[in-house]
């Protein structure tokens, strides 16, 4: 779908859009002097793997990586997704178009709720690969300096619209235009945008996030930390 096009309806086909793999660019505002958000489509099948644990760099897709391991990397960020709903609303608000991969997703979908996708959700991307959402994406200055918007982390936040990170529960090779199959949806309300919520500009959600077993391991330790902080 193009920039300004109208989003499908609701419980129409979902589907993938695009797979996109990162092209190192330099960073001179972070440590690591590359970053790999300049995501672009790649044509034909991409393998899709857990990369274990963070601090190395790896990701869930082959041929992609994460240069600052501090804050990327690792199962419980392996794969980002983000709507095309989404990058077509900020390409308005913007007036600049967006490309798929334009927000360093790899996978750019059409159809699916990622916002309102739980915590623990689980998705199959074609005839194999299995995710599971696992947490928000949170904006950092690479992303801002990448937009060239000097308040990008401030609007982003506020717009809460932040897509969704992925843990690999069954790997296996995917592509553009493979479909989405919502596989199971857990018991409990902790959606992506509540997570983003607590995390950024409303933490007295953070207890509510507990209930859900599949948080990410860092969201989880924020938690703990801010739980034992005196009074």
């Amino acid at each position: 779908m193009t920039p300004g096009a109208s989003p499908p309806e609701v419980g129409g086909e979902k589907t993938l859009l695009s797979v996109n793999v990162g092209r190192p660019r330099p960073n001179p505002i972070k440590k690591s002097r590359l970053t790999g958000i300049d995501k672009q489509p790649v044509d034909g099948y991409v393998s899709v793997a857990d990369p274990g644990s963070g601090g190395t760099g790896l990701v869930g897709l082959a041929g992609d990586r994460a240069y600052d391991t501090k804050a990327h990397g690792g199962s419980d960020q392996a794969v980002y997704a983000y709507a095309r709903e989404d990058l077509d609303k900020w390409a308005a608000e913007l007036d600049r178009p967006l490309a798929h991969g334009a927000f360093g997703e790899n996978l750019t979908t059409l159809g699916l709720d990622l916002d309102g996708a739980l915590i623990g959700e689980r998705w199959r991307i074609g005839p194999d690969v299995v995710l599971e959402v696992s947490c928000a994406r949170l904006p950092c200055a690479t992303f801002q300096r990448w937009l060239e918007r000097d308040n990008w982390i401030k609007r982003f936040t506020g717009a809460a619209r932040p897509g969704a990170y992925l843990r690999v529960i069954e790997p296996g090779k995917i592509r553009a235009q493979d479909s989405i199959e919502l596989l199971h949806r857990p018991d409990h309300d902790v959606s992506v945008a509540l997570v983003f919520r607590a995390m950024t500009l409303e933490p007295v959600l953070l207890p509510r996030l507990l209930v859900a077993d599949a948080l990410a391991e860092r969201d989880k330790e924020r938690i703990r930390r801010r739980s034992t902080r005196p009074l």
